[in-house]
């Protein structure tokens, strides 16, 4: 029975591995993308209606960033949980960014809707 154990545990080494790795290579986009996202918030701030919004790209600024950083603690402790935290990072961003391009989907069609119902008054108004 041990025989058929050990492959599993070697492929599963093998793929924690390769997603080090691939972690490892993406660490420094993570970090960099995180800084604008926060320089972007710390900007957005500066005004009165961006500071309503200012939050967001800083949360998502922060969280991209902390996901580069579970990778640097990954790649000094060789614990394969921070690999998990950095994923559990992601998933939180990706959620995030999913949640605003359904607002911002819904946001365009209205504005589409107002819009031609404008054009279609301004147009009904000249036929008068």
């Amino acid at each position: 029975m041990e025989a058929t154990s050990t492959p599993a545990i070697s492929n599963e080494t093998a793929i924690v591995e390769q997603l080090t790795v691939i972690a490892e290579q993406s660490k420094g986009w993570l970090k960099f993308i995180g800084i604008v996202n926060i320089v972007i918030g710390g900007f957005s701030a500066l005004s009165i209606v961006g500071i309503l919004f200012a939050w967001l790209p800083i949360w998502i600024g922060i969280l991209l960033f902390q996901a580069g950083n579970q990778v640097d603690i990954l790649k000094s402790t060789k614990d394969s949980t921070k690999l998990v935290a950095m994923m559990d990072k992601l998933k939180t961003y990706f959620i995030i960014q999913g949640v605003l391009s359904i607002i911002g989907i819904a946001a365009i069609i209205i504005a589409m809707i107002v819009a031609g119902g404008a054009i279609f008054s301004f147009f009904h108004l000249l036929n008068r």
